[in-house]
C-alpha cells in the first residue's frame, strides 16, 4: 500500500473541498480557488474534515497514481490556505533585477535586458538580489521560478547566475598557471 496515498488529508478551517463527477476536485480557501481533474480510477471521498484517496486494485499503474493523486490534492489544500513561495538569488557583478508593475526586468550580462511578465495568479517581488515568487498553485510557482533561472543558470567556476536560495552550486577549480 502506498504510504503517502494511505494518509488522510486534513482540511483546515476555512477551506472547502468538493469532488464532482470524473474526479473534478475544487478546493476553495482564503487565498483563492483551485480546480483540477484527477485520474478517474482513484476514489476520492470527503469525510468530515478529511479527504481520503483509495485505489481500486494493486496494478502498478494504480499504485503510482495513488500517491500522486493524494499529493496533488494536498498541494491544492496547502496552496489555498497558505500559498507557496520560491526564492531565487541573483549572483554576479553587474547582474541586477528590477520590478515595475507586472514586469520583471533582468540585467544578466547580455547585450539587452531580459523582460518577463508575471503569469496569471502569480506575484513576484524583488528584495535586493533576491526574487520571491508567490502563488497558490505549486506547479505554476515552480515553473515560473525555473523559467527565470533558465535565463542565466549558475556556472560552477564563479557561481554567477540565478540560483534557488536553497540550491548548492558545486564549485570547480579553475585553470592553474604553467611553471
Amino acid at each position: 500500500m502506498s504510504r503517502i496515498g494511505r494518509m488522510p488529508i486534513a482540511i483546515p478551517s476555512g477551506v472547502t473541498v468538493e469532488v464532482a463527477e470524473n474526479n473534478h476536485v475544487t478546493v476553495k480557501g482564503p487565498k483563492g480557488t483551485l480546480e483540477r481533474t484527477l485520474p478517474a480510477e482513484m476514489e476520492i471521498k470527503v469525510e468530515g474534515s478529511e479527504v481520503l484517496v483509495t485505489r481500486p486494485n494493486d496494478l502498478k499503474k494504480m499504485k503510482s497514481l495513488h500517491g500522486l493523486t493524494r499529493t496533488l490534492i494536498n498541494n491544492m489544500v496547502l496552496g489555498v490556505n497558505e500559498g507557496f513561495e520560491k526564492v531565487l538569488e541573483v549572483n554576479g557583478v553587474g547582474y541586477r533585477v528590477q520590478k515595475s508593475g507586472k514586469k520583471l526586468t533582468l540585467h544578466l550580462g547580455y547585450s539587452h535586458p531580459v523582460e518577463m511578465t508575471d503569469p496569471e495568479g502569480l506575484e513576484s517581488t524583488v528584495d535586493g538580489n533576491k526574487i520571491i515568487i508567490k502563488g497558490i498553485d505549486k506547479e505554476k510557482v515552480g515553473q515560473y521560478a525555473a523559467e527565470i533561472r533558465d535565463k542565466r543558470r549558475p556556472e560552477p567556476y564563479k557561481g554567477k547566475g540565478i540560483k534557488y536560495a536553497d540550491e548548492v552550486i558545486r564549485r570547480k577549480v579553475g585553470k592553474t598557471g604553467k611553471k
